[in-house]
C-alpha cells in the first residue's frame, strides 16, 4: 500500500501529463501482478461497492479523537469530504513510523473485501485498528476505498499510455481488453502482457469520440471532405456479433444487452465477426422520442413486454468497425461507410444513419436549423479520410450541437460544494414563478468563473433566510440565465418538468426577479402546452 499511496501522491502533485505517465509506468514496471491488477482497477476509474458509510466512519472517528460532535461537524462542513476530514482529525503518522507494511493487493483481498461479511461492531473494531496501524496517506486512501469514492484523478487514456510503455503491448489492444467488466486478479494482469489479441472476444473496441465544434464552418475546408450526419440524442453503443453470441455495450463500458432484447434478436442475424457502432434510440412512427423515454428502460435487469411496447427502440448504425472478422478501424471513414452500406439490414429495428448532403457550408447551416424539429441534438462532421481512433482526438470528428434552450430563473437555495469547493457555496437551486410563488425548476453548479463564485458566496452568507442542514434558503433577488439541452414532463419534480443538463450561462444582474419565467410560459414554449 505504501508504494501505491506514493503513486497517488505523485499523480496528485504534478501538473505535467508526461510526468504522470512516467510515474504510472514506473509503478507498473516494478509491481507484482497482484498489485498491478488492483492499481489498474483504480486508475481506470473503477470503484468497489461502498462497504461503510461516511457518516458511520465519522462517528467512529469521534470515539477516537474525543472532540465535541459540533466541532467534527464543523470540520466536515469546512473540508467537505468524509475521508479527508477523518484523515485530518486523526493523529498524523508519517510512513517511516509504520512497521507493518502490506501491499495494495493484500489490503484489498485480506483486509478490505472481507469487511462486507462482518457485523457493524466488527467493522468498527477493524477500522479503529486500521487507523492506528497505517500512515496518514494510507488512511485517506483506505477511507476513500471503503466509502466507494476513491478516484485517482487520471484519464483512462493516460493510464493506457503508461501501461503500454511498461509492458510493451500496443495501447489499442490493451484498450479493448479493458472494456467491459473484468476482475482485478494477478491472472488477468498477466494476460494483458500477451501482445497476441484474442479475436474471439465479445468485448467492444474503445469508442472514438468527437470534439465540440465552435466557430466558423469555413475553417473546416471543403464540405466535400466531410461526412455529415445528424447527432442523435440517445445512448452510444457498440454491437459485437461473434461466434459465441451477441453483446451490446454502452459507451460507459456497460453491457446493456438485457435492456434491449429486441435489438439483440435482430443483431443475431448479422454474420459473426461484426462490430457495429451506433446509437440506441427510443423511436416510434419514424421519429426519435425524447431521451427521457429511453431512460425508462435503463438500469433494468429485465425489460417487460409492456415496457418494450411502451418504449420501442431502434439501433441507428453509423460505423462499421469489424467485418468478416477483419478490424476496419485503420481504414478511412469513407471506406468503412461504403462497406457498411453493402450490409443487408435485416429489420427496421436497425437503421442506417442518414447522411446529410450540402454543396456549401451555408446549406449545412440551414439544415442544422431543423434539428429540434427532427428531435436531434445537431450535426456530426466526420473527416472522410479519418480512421477510427481511440478516445477524443481533435480535428477529425466534430459535434456541432444546436444552441441550448434557456430560461431566466431566480436563485432560491444554495449548498456548499465538496472537495476544493467545500468552503464555498457552489451548488445552486433555481426557481420560476407559479401563482406568485417561486418553485424549484433546476439545480446547477457550473457556469460561473472563480470571481463570480466568490462574489456570490459572500452574497449568500449575508442573505440567508433559513437553514435546512447544509442547505440555505436565500433572499429572492439574484437572477441567472440557465441553459439546458432538453425538457420533459416529470412526476418526480414539484414543477412537473425536468430539465436535461442544466447549467448557468450568465448572471443577470440587470434583471429583476419579477421578469423571470413562469412555469406556464415554460410549458407553453417548450412543451407546446396551452394553459
Amino acid at each position: 500500500m505504501r508504494k501505491f499511496a506514493t503513486l497517488f501522491e505523485k499523480i496528485d502533485q504534478v501538473q505535467s501529463t508526461n510526468e504522470k505517465v512516467l510515474h504510472i509506468k514506473n509503478y507498473f514496471s516494478s509491481c507484482t501482478n497482484e498489485d498491478g491488477a488492483w492499481a489498474l482497477f483504480f486508475l481506470c476509474g473503477n470503484r468497489i461497492k461502498r462497504l461503510i458509510s461516511g457518516r458511520m466512519l465519522l462517528e467512529w472517528c469521534h470515539d477516537l479523537v474525543n472532540l465535541p460532535s459540533w466541532l467534527i461537524e464543523e470540520s466536515y462542513a469546512a473540508v467537505g469530504d468524509t475521508a479527508e476530514t477523518i484523515t485530518l482529525l486523526l493523529p498524523r503518522k508519517e510512513t517511516a513510523e509504520i512497521t507493518n507494511e502490506h501491499s495494495l493487493s493484500e489490503w484489498m483481498e485480506t483486509f478490505i473485501k472481507p469487511l462486507q461479511t462482518l457485523s457493524l461492531e466488527e467493522k468498527k473494531a477493524k477500522m479503529i485498528s486500521f487507523w492506528k496501524d497505517i500512515s496518514t496517506k494510507e488512511i485517506f486512501i483506505v477511507n476513500k476505498i471503503l466509502t466507494g469514492s476513491f478516484r485517482m484523478g487520471i484519464s483512462h487514456l493516460l493510464t493506457l499510455k503508461a501501461l503500454s510503455q511498461a509492458i510493451n503491448v500496443p495501447r489499442e489492444i490493451l484498450s479493448q481488453r479493458l472494456m467491459g467488466n473484468w476482475e482485478p486478479t494477478a491472472l488477468f494482469f498477466e494476460s494483458l502482457k500477451d501482445a497476441e489479441f484474442d479475436n474471439k472476444s465479445l468485448s467492444p473496441y474503445p469508442f472514438y469520440l468527437a470534439y465540440p465544434f465552435e466557430g466558423d464552418l469555413q475553417s473546416l475546408g471543403l464540405v466535400s471532405d466531410w461526412l455529415v450526419e445528424w447527432k442523435w440524442d440517445g445512448i452510444r453503443g457498440q454491437a459485437v456479433i461473434g461466434e459465441q453470441g451477441v453483446a451490446l455495450w454502452s459507451r460507459g463500458n456497460e453491457l446493456v444487452s438485457e435492456q434491449f432484447p429486441e435489438i439483440i434478436e435482430v443483431l443475431k442475424m448479422f454474420a459473426p465477426g461484426t462490430i457495429l457502432d451506433g446509437e440506441i434510440l427510443a423511436y416510434a412512427n419514424d421519429h426519435p422520442l425524447p431521451f427521457g423515454e429511453l431512460q425508462k428502460r435503463l438500469g433494468r435487469k429485465k425489460v417487460s413486454s409492456s415496457m418494450i411496447e411502451k418504449v420501442p427502440v431502434v439501433f441507428v448504425v453509423y460505423d462499421l468497425l469489424k467485418h468478416d472478422g477483419v478490424d476496419l478501424r485503420s481504414k478511412s471513414m469513407e471506406e468503412r461507410r461504403a462497406i457498411l452500406e453493402t450490409l443487408k439490414i435485416p429489420s427496421p429495428k436497425i437503421l442506417l444513419s442518414q447522411l446529410i448532403e450540402g454543396k456549401e457550408w451555408e446549406d449545412i447551416l440551414n439544415l442544422r436549423l431543423q434539428s429540434r424539429e427532427k428531435s436531434v441534438e445537431g450535426l456530426m462532421f466526420k473527416k472522410k479520410d479519418s480512421n477510427y481512433g481511440v478516445g477524443r482526438q481533435k480535428g477529425y470528428w466534430w459535434k456541432y450541437k444546436i444552441d441550448p434552450m434557456t430560461i431566466d430563473a431566480v436563485l432560491i437555495y444554495a449548498q456548499a460544494g465538496s472537495g476544493q469547493r467545500a468552503n464555498l457555496f457552489t451548488d445552486y437551486t433555481f426557481g420560476v414563478w407559479k401563482n406568485n410563488e417561486l418553485i424549484p425548476i433546476a439545480k446547477a453548479y457550473s457556469g460561473l468563473d472563480k470571481g463570480e463564485i466568490n462574489e456570490l458566496d459572500k452574497w449568500i452568507r449575508k442573505n440567508t433566510e433559513e437553514k435546512f442542514g447544509p442547505v440555505r434558503k436565500v433572499k429572492a433577488f439574484q437572477v441567472f440565465e440557465i441553459a439546458f439541452e432538453g425538457i420533459q414532463k416529470s412526476n418526480r419534480h414539484k414543477s412537473g418538468v425536468a430539465l436535461r443538463f442544466p447549467r448557468i450561462v450568465r448572471w443577470r444582474k440587470d434583471k429583476p426577479i419579477q421578469e423571470c419565467e413562469t412555469l406556464e410560459s415554460i410549458q407553453e414554449t417548450f412543451l407546446n402546452e396551452e394553459r
